[in-house]
């Protein structure tokens, strides 16, 4: 019996193929600092429960497919503080900024069409692009540049005749790479000029670093027409399990055609829409004391890997991951020695191999990525023991 061709195409996540390791190590009494996986320690604002305890219907119903209108309109009004003005039809609500991506990418490509995507890149965008029968081709991006890609040669390098979109996620997972107003009004201009669609994952919206500015593609004139933005309250809010997401543009056509898939797929849960509208109602200095506390994070962890011979990596600008070389020749070999074979005083740690974040085969075998997600002692202690292992791994 036969598989689809698509999902053997795919590929396992690098970000949770190593959990039933890690599983094991801690059932043996270890533990494991899981820096692999971008779920912040830092606490669901009370509010979200609050909502859902104060919610008295009597029935859980269907909610309507594009989304209860109390979250929309608390979307509409956050947005407000960016200049952006919406309307309810253009907000869909999904299941996590994850189902935004895959409707989106159904909705957008044919068999065969391309998007554009700096790469290292989000893992689960080839997962979603291959779904729904799309090729990924990568804009290659280095270190050593700040993992920048907002060049025109370098992005009209990569378009072809099917090339249907250029994807950005800024603040970028998992480099840390923001894009700047002016940068994102150069994309717009190439998207222009070679009618694509421009699809901008902004799930990391405020959390920009010394003294940037956070932005939305939402402020770029003149691509009302192409743009999508996809947006989420799992890292914002540290609601990851909440599975709420936006898909958002004034593209009419691309709204009907969208609501055709969301109306398939019935709606996202009714109480987390609850939720998740009282999370965008918090006051702006929520933003600010948690973007602080995720710098200082930053801080922590570069200040600490600068410690480890043979390490390089620029420092991240936003978001919470910083991708990094480091002096091994393969990271997966190192990782599952320091699940199964290494600890100090009963710990150990893990990370995401950097291989399954790139598109170009061979990329990524020497570096990591890693979510500064733990608190800062905890992440001071999860570099230390890499450290530690790398030690211990090259001196075998």
């Amino acid at each position: 019996m036969n598989f689809s061709k698509k999902v053997s195409s795919m590929q396992f996540s690098p970000i949770r193929r190593f959990n039933p390791i890690a599983i094991a190590a801690e059932e043996s009494g270890k533990k494991v600092y899981h820096l692999n996986i971008g779920q912040p320690d830092v606490e669901t604002p009370p509010c979200f429960m609050e909502a859902i305890r104060d919610f008295d219907a009597k029935v859980i119903a269907y909610a309507e497919s594009g989304g209860l209108t109390i979250l929309q309109d608390a979307v509409i009004d956050y947005f407000k503080n960016y200049n952006v003005d919406l309307e309810r039809k253009n907000i869909i609500v999904t299941t996590g900024g994850s189902e935004a991506l895959n409707m989106t990418f159904l909705t957008l490509l044919d068999e065969g069409d391309e998007i554009l995507l700096p790469e290292p890149f989000y893992t689960n965008y080839h997962t979603f692009a291959t779904a729904a029968g799309g090729v990924v081709v990568p804009i290659t991006t280095k270190g050593e540049e700040g993992y920048h890609y907002a060049k025109k040669e370098q992005i009209e390098a990569c378009i072809t005749p099917r090339t249907k979109a250029i994807c950005c996620i800024t603040p970028g997972n998992p480099t840390g790479c923001v894009l700047t107003l002016d940068e994102m009004k150069l994309i717009a201009e190439v998207a222009i000029e070679h009618d694509l669609f421009i699809v901008a994952d902004e799930v990391y919206r405020e959390f920009v670093y010394d003294g940037g500015e956070a932005h939305s593609f939402f402020e770029v004139e003149g691509i009302e027409d192409r743009l999508v933005v996809i947006d989420s309250v799992s890292k914002r809010y540290s609601a990851c399990g909440a599975r709420i997401g936006f898909c958002i543009s004034k593209c009419e056509k691309f709204m009907e055609g969208i609501m055709k898939i969301a109306q398939g797929r019935l709606c996202t849960s009714t109480v987390d829409q609850v939720g998740a509208a009282a999370l965008f109602r918090l006051p702006t200095s929520y933003y600010d004391e948690v973007k602080a506390e995720y710098c200082a994070r930053r801080d922590v962890v570069y200040e600490e890997l600068q410690k480890i011979p043979g390490f390089d990596s620029p420092k991240p600008r936003g978001a919470f991951y910083l991708t990094c070389k480091l002096p091994v020749d393969d990271v997966e070999e190192l990782l599952m020695f320091l699940l199964q074979e290494f600890e100090d005083n009963g710990e150990t740690v893990m990370y995401a191999p950097a291989a399954g974040f790139y598109g170009t085969p061979g990329l990524g075998k020497d570096e990591i990525r890693i979510a500064y997600v733990l608190k800062q002692e905890d992440m001071r202690r999860a570099v230390e023991l890499l450290r530690l292992g790398i030690e211990a791994y090259n001196n075998r």
